[in-house]
């Protein structure tokens, strides 16, 4: 029999590790071809590991909640073949020099990354580069980081025990830094949290690994931007009868239900090619300008937690196009079907605070974007309306909406003519026109 190594795959861009979160097939079950093995989580998504062989599991190498590197062998596979050989997983298509050039240079990088975080020559103990990482970043020293217990292989330090860590460090017995003539500057530990009192009729509830997650991204946000928000009040009058006079007929005929997001995102896509500004990035004290329009849309999970699925070149798709996109991806990320590279790379977020029922909302920027455009309610005003024979009063269908956006590089002037321009290009909707 040959035994196949069944290894965790690349997860996406910048993806370096998964938790396990569920083992799918037990040892001594039979797998075929494409089985699902073994489920994970990253940072971004949950995804599932199938197998690129049939046989038998012969060995799990690692448990529940484990936190495995990208590349690592998870589990053992029995194969029909010569004792002791080691089945080689499918060939893949030949390497293009252009692919090797990339990599190349993503390790140059990786290797100034690693350059900057802290020496732990000295140490017995094994510390992953993301650990190391965020001893630097938060400004542990390897005495300090000597002292964290660790749950991984062999008592190493995984990012969960960093993590933890840290949201205890006020708590912490301090630890005597060596001798030193020089003076230093110490790092300030983040106050202890307020306790929280507790009666007889409370009930604790536990956060889910994505809240957490959602948690610490939200406050890492409201520290890293300066955020400001303009509002406009747009009337889509004409969108509203247009698409009750087509939908059916559209369905119809492209198989695809038509709602409100897939015209409002057009025009946000349309909106930022006239204001390339607001896509954009910053870097320290450089601005990178993005050269793609990637959408995110926030899409919300069951559990009440939310996810923003990426609409990729948003601004080459026509109507058609981007309504199959928006149902596509938000039909899946309702399902966790999710792949973790259709959530990354977004340039700009939209989301829908209206489908709650409010009439517009402040949203929080997704980092490292630098604005984030909140759709309200559609709701029914009297509003004047201007004619060639005067003005008059008249029901139209209105909604607001709400522009967040990064002080530090985008000015009152850009972050209001944004939002102007979307309401100019949405007001001027043809009703009489095909789809």
């Amino acid at each position: 029999m040959a035994r196949y190594e069944l290894k965790l795959p690349k997860m996406g861009e910048s993806v370096a590790e998964a938790t396990i979160t569920s083992w799918v097939k037990e040892v001594g079950e039979t797998i075929d071809i494409d089985d699902t093995v073994v489920e994970v989580a990253t940072d971004k998504v949950d995804s599932e590991v199938p197998s690129e062989v049939e046989g038998t599991l012969v060995e799990i190498l690692f448990e529940k909640d484990a936190v495995v590197q990208v590349g690592e062998t998870i589990a053992i596979i029995e194969t029909e073949g010569e004792e002791g050989a080691t089945v080689d997983a499918p060939k893949k298509e030949e390497v293009k020099p252009e692919t090797v050039a990339a990599v190349e240079k993503t390790v140059e990088v990786a290797k100034e990354t690693v350059a900057t975080t802290i020496d732990t020559s000295s140490s017995d103990r094994f510390y992953s580069p993301l650990v190391k990482s965020i001893a630097q970043t938060e400004g542990i020293s390897v005495e300090e980081l000597e002292t964290i217990k660790g749950t991984g292989k062999e008592g190493r330090v995984t990012k969960n025990d960093i993590l933890s860590y840290l949201e205890n460090r006020g708590s912490q017995p301090t630890v005597a830094a060596p001798a030193s003539t020089e003076k230093k500057s110490v790092p300030q530990s983040a106050p202890a949290p307020t306790p929280v009192s507790l009666s007889g009729q409370d009930e604790i509830i536990e956060m889910s690994r994505m809240g957490k997650l959602i948690s610490k991204h939200m406050v890492d946000s409201i520290q890293t931007s300066a955020h400001v928000q303009s509002f406009i009040e747009i009337d889509v009058t004409n969108i509203v009868n247009w698409r009750n006079k087509v939908k059916n007929a559209y369905q119809q005929r492209e198989g695809e239900k038509l709602t409100f997001t897939p015209i409002f995102m057009q025009a946000v896509a349309s909106t930022i090619k006239k204001h390339p500004m607001i896509n954009i990035s910053v870097d320290g004290d450089k601005i990178i300008k993005r050269g793609n329009v990637n959408l995110g849309m926030a899409a919300a999970l069951p559990d009440g937690n939310l996810i923003v699925p990426v609409i990729k070149n948003a601004d080459m798709l026509n109507l058609v196009g981007m309504t199959k996109q928006v149902n596509d991806l938000a039909g899946r990320a309702r399902a966790n079907k999710l792949k973790p590279d259709e959530i990354q790379g977004g340039t700009y977020t939209v989301t829908n605070v209206g489908s709650f029922g409010s009439i517009t909302g402040t949203p929080i920027i997704n980092q490292p974007q630098v604005a984030i455009l909140a759709l309200g309610a559609i709701v029914k005003k009297p509003a004047v309306i201007e004619t060639s024979e005067g003005d008059f009063i008249g029901i139209r269908h209105k909604m607001i909406v709400s522009h967040s956006y990064d002080h530090r590089v985008v000015n009152g002037a850009l972050g209001g003519m944004f939002i102007k321009t979307l309401k100019e290009i949405l007001e001027s909707w043809d009703v009489n026109q095909d789809f």
